[in-house]
């Protein structure tokens, strides 16, 4: 039996959550979708610029664990830019949770 996904740290929502190519109806696309802990995988290593183990530690995880959302991150928004696919952003195993301030 498989083991229950762990509930990942997202720090916030995106406002926006579906994105498309330019000219083509929806109904003519096929559509992949990133959960919002692969988002969060993908906003900590490449708009914050962590290593992978301090965006884990974000995102209340193993490093490893980072290392396969953000792999299946990779992947969706890869399949969603090259073949030309809607991408919609929802679901996944995750909680809403401020970062814990620094301490002085």
């Amino acid at each position: 039996m498989p083991r229950k996904p762990c509930c990942k740290r997202v720090e916030a929502l995106p406002e926006a959550r579906y994105f498309k190519p330019r000219g083509i109806p929806l109904s003519q696309l096929e559509e992949v979708v990133l959960g919002f802990e692969e988002l969060e995988a993908l906003r900590l290593a490449h708009l914050e610029g962590l290593y992978q183990q301090e965006a884990a530690e974000r995102m209340g995880v193993s490093r490893a664990t980072f290392g396969r959302v953000l792999e299946a991150a990779h992947r969706k928004v890869s399949r969603a830019l090259v073949e030309g696919w809607a991408l919609r952003i929802e679901g996944g195993s995750f909680k809403v949770e401020a970062p814990e301030p620094l301490e002085a």
